[in-house]
């Protein structure tokens, strides 16, 4: 029996950066990461000390939040060389290396190589595990939104034992965050690829290879049918997903690929962006 799987757009606009750094994964200790990229107005803030400006080069210790400002953006190398990229009006601080991330709000991409330290990311009532993987995290009260581009990443909730999904390459989860997990459904990497300012006139992910790889994969399952483009698309940051041609709707609490029939729809014209 041949199964089809309808595949949501993503239209991706979350936040550009400037300034190359050469030598990324050069942090200063395992506890530690080093700034490797800043564009516009980026903050570190320690408890009981005043916020100061980021600077390429600058290390940033444990609780330490990096918060950027509209229209800006940061990013992060450790020192087993997970890329953290954070995107406009994101908060973000993390303890014991890459082992606890803290999505406070906002956006961000982690690129955790192959081989890396196991890298687990909490927002709220969520969290995502992942090693050797690419995956991008928003969360804003009250939703979140978990893709992975390479790789397998683990939504769960702590506490809620058996409340979490499997995440693989190509796939999306979104929620409200003090809701059941939700099934995947399926997201265009090219598009994503394509027209997301985590990736946009920034230098190519180590993973880019093996992203490249997963897209590929979904090209083939289209010409085989086995994947079929719908008219939904999510523009920019956020869970509200727009039908071309219709006004936008709010997604509000489960979401499964039973949303995307083509049958229901007007003729696909895309994928969408994150």
């Amino acid at each position: 029996m041949r199964i089809n799987r309808q595949l949501l757009a993503l239209v991706a606009i979350t936040a550009g950066f400037m300034s190359r750094f050469p030598n990324a994964a050069n942090a200063a200790s395992a506890s530690q990461a080093r700034i490797t990229r800043v564009n516009n107005h980026v903050q570190l803030v320690r408890p009981m000390m005043a916020a100061r400006p980021a600077s390429v080069n600058a290390i940033v210790d444990e609780d330490t939040i990096v918060r950027t400002g509209i229209s800006s953006g940061a990013e992060l190398t450790f020192p087993d060389a997970t890329v953290v990229r954070l995107a406009a009006k994101t908060a973000f601080s993390f303890k014991n290396g890459t082992r606890d991330l803290n999505l406070i709000e906002g956006a961000m991409l982690i690129q955790s190589p192959k081989g890396s330290n196991d890298a687990t990311i909490h927002a709220a009532t969520g969290s995502a595990a992942i090693t050797g993987t690419t995956a991008m995290l928003e969360y804003h009260p009250g939703v979140y939104k978990f893709l992975v581009l390479e790789g397998t990443g683990r939504l769960y909730r702590p506490g809620h034992l058996g409340d979490s999904v499997l995440v693989g390459p190509g796939q999306l989860v979104m929620g409200n965050p003090n809701a059941a997990v939700s099934d995947p459904v399926d997201f265009d990497i090219a598009r994503f690829v394509k027209t997301s300012r985590f990736m946009v006139d920034l230098p190519p992910l180590r993973s880019e290879k093996l992203i490249a790889a997963e897209s590929q994969k979904q090209q083939q399952e289209k010409s085989k049918k086995t994947l079929i483009d719908t008219n939904l698309v999510i523009f920019g940051g956020g869970t509200r997903v727009s039908v071309l041609g219709q006004p936008q709707t709010n997604i509000a609490g489960r979401i499964t690929a039973g949303s995307a029939k083509p049958h229901s729809m007007p003729e696909a014209t895309g994928a969408a962006q994150q």
